[in-house]
C-alpha cells in the first residue's frame, strides 16, 4: 500500500528525527507502529544517523504487528528485519542475521543483554509499550539500563505512560534520558514530587503528589515528549459507556461481605481464606463474578448473576456481534456454559483464524482477555459493543482492549462499553479508580499534548 500520512502523522515522524530522546504518547489507532517505521527508515538510509535498530515490544506485537507493517507499506520496501521470539536456537540466529532491525519481545530482553552472547550492537532503540518499564526494579528495566550509555537514540512508545499515577514516569523516563530530567534515583523522585499517603508508622503504603507537582513533572519531561489523542486527530465514533447493575441475593451477600471482614468464608464446597490485601481483593472480584477458587485450586459457585445479565445484553443486541472481556479462568468456563446451553456461536479469540472470523462478522459473540488483547489486535471490523463481564484494576489494559473497537477504521457511529457490576462488591471501586486514574492520564497528555503547525 502506498503510504499518505495525516498531518499529524508528518508531525510525529519529524519529531522522532529530530529528537534522539523521545517519548511517543499516541492514542490507539493514531499509527504509532508505520510512524515510527518510516521515521527509522528515513535515520537509517536518508540521515544516516542510526545503523542498527532494536525494537522491543510485546510478544504478539513482535511476532505479528511490526513485521506486517513493514510487509504493508510499499516505502518501507527497503528495510530488513528479523524476529528474534521463539526458542533460544531461533531467537539467537535472528539476532546474528544483518538486518536493519531486530524485532525481540520484552520478555527477552534480559537473556539478549546477559544470557545470548552476541554483543549488543544496537544504536537505536525503540520501546513498544514503555509503561512496560515502569517497574524500576524489574530485570528487564536493569538489564536496559545496563546498555543504555551504549545507545544513541532511543525512542519510546506509549498510549498510558502513567496508568497508575505520576509514581509510574519516573522509570520509564530515567530509562530514556538516564535521569535527566526527573532525577537518577527514585528516592529523589518521591522527595521532590510526593509526600507520604498511606502508612502505618513508619511503613509507608502509597503516596500522594504534592501541590504543584503535576505541572512541574509535565514541565521536566515536555523537551522530549509529545502527546496526541485519536480523538483530536481523527473522525472518531461516539464512545458510549454504560453500567448494567446485579444484586446478590441476602445470602450471597453474607457470603461476600464475611469473606470481605473475617478474611475467612467457609462453604459446603470448600473453604476460602486469604493472606493479605492483595489476595482478598482478587477473591472479592472473583465472588463479584459468580465464583472463586477455594484453599485447594477447586471452584465455588457462587452466583449467576452476571451470567444472567450478559444473557440479557447479547439478547438486547439482537444478533449484533458483541466483545466480552473476561478476568478469571472460571469466567472464561462459565461463560462458554452458558453460551452453549443458549446455542449462540462464539470463540475465544487467541488465534489468527478467530480473529479472522470474528471480523469477518461470522461470530455473534467472541470472548476475550484484556492480558492478551491489550496490545496490537485490530478487532473493530467484527463490531462496536463491549462487555466487561469482569474488571482489571489495570488502566492501562482496560483502556487498550476498549481500543480495541474505538479505533481508526470503526465504520459504526457509536461504540458501546457496557460494565456488568454487581451492587454492594469491590465492581464499583475498580470501576471508580479506573475513573480517577483516567483523569491523571489524560491531564499529562493534554500536558504535553503536540500543537501541530503544518
Amino acid at each position: 500500500m502506498k503510504y499518505e500520512p495525516h498531518n499529524y502523522q508528518t508531525y510525529a515522524i519529524n519529531y522522532i528525527e529530530t529528537h534522539p530522546i523521545a517519548a511517543v504518547v499516541l492514542d490507539m489507532g493514531l499509527g504509532k507502529t508505520s510512524i515510527t517505521l518510516t521515521a527509522i527508515q528515513n535515520l537509517l538510509f536518508d540521515s544516516f544517523v542510526a545503523h542498527r535498530v532494536l525494537v522491543i515490544a510485546p510478544l504478539r506485537v513482535a511476532r505479528d504487528t511490526w513485521p506486517s507493517e513493514i510487509q504493508k507499506w510499499d516505502h518501507l520496501s527497503l528495510l530488513t528485519y528479523s524476529i528474534a521470539v521463539g526458542t533460544e536456537a531461533e531467537r539467537k540466529a535472528a539476532l546474528l542475521q544483518q538486518t536493519d532491525i531486530c524485532i525481540i519481545n520484552r520478555e527477552n530482553i534480559q537473556w539478549l543483554i546477559e544470557d545470548s552472547g552476541v554483543p549488543f550492537d544496537f544504536d537505536t532503540v525503540v520501546v513498544d509499550e514503555l509503561s512496560s518499564f515502569k517497574s524500576y526494579q524489574a530485570k528487564r528495566f536493569r538489564a536496559l539500563m545496563r546498555v543504555r550509555p551504549r545507545i544513541r537514540r532511543i525512542v519510546g512508545l506509549t498510549g498510558t505512560p502513567s496508568a497508575n499515577g505520576l509514581m509510574d514516569l519516573w522509570a520509564e523516563y530515567r530509562l530514556l534520558d538516564m535521569g535527566q530530567r526527573l532525577g537518577r534515583f527514585i528516592g529523589q523522585y518521591r522527595t521532590n514530587y510526593f509526600m507520604p499517603d498511606k502508612r502505618n508508622g513508619q511503613i509507608i503504603y502509597s503516596y500522594k503528589p504534592l501541590p504543584g507537582a503535576e505541572k512541574a513533572i509535565y514541565s521536566k519531561i515536555a523537551d522530549i515528549t509529545i502527546s496526541m489523542k485519536s480523538t483530536d486527530h481523527l473522525q472518531m465514533p461516539e464512545l458510549v459507556s454504560s453500567e448494567y447493575e446485579v444484586r446478590l441475593s441476602e445470602e450471597e451477600q453474607e457470603h461476600y461481605n464475611i469473606l470481605k471482614d473475617d478474611l475467612v468464608l467457609q462453604l459446603p464446597d470448600g473453604d476460602i481464606t486469604v493472606a493479605n490485601a492483595a489476595a482478598l481483593s482478587n477473591k472479592l472480584s472473583q465472588m463479584a463474578n459468580g465464583a472463586v477458587y477455594d484453599d485447594v485450586g477447586g471452584i465455588v459457585y457462587i452466583h449467576d448473576r452476571k451470567l444472567d445479565a450478559l444473557e440479557d445484553l447479547i439478547e438486547a443486541a439482537n444478533g449484533k456481534p458483541v466483545l466480552v472481556a473476561y478476568w478469571f479462568k472460571h469466567d472464561l468456563a462459565r461463560i462458554s456454559e452458558r453460551l452453549h446451553k443458549l446455542h449462540i456461536p462464539f470463540s475465544k479469540l487467541d488465534t489468527p483464524e478467530s480473529i479472522r472470523r470474528w471480523n469477518a462478522g461470522e461470530l455473534p459473540v467472541a470472548l476475550v482477555h484484556p492480558a492478551s488483547a491489550g496490545h496490537g489486535l485490530n478487532l473493530q471490523s467484527g463490531g462496536s459493543t463491549i462487555i466487561w463481564f469482569g474488571l482489571t484494576w489495570s488502566l492501562e489494559l482496560y483502556q487498550q482492549t476498549n481500543a480495541r473497537l474505538w479505533r481508526q477504521g470503526q465504520t459504526a457511529d457509536t461504540v458501546v462499553v457496557q460494565h456488568i457490576i454487581t451492587k454492594g462488591t469491590i465492581d464499583s471501586r475498580i470501576l471508580k479508580a479506573l475513573s480517577t486514574k483516567d483523569r491523571t492520564q489524560t491531564a499529562l497528555i493534554n500536558a504535553v499534548k503536540a500543537n501541530l503547525k503544518i
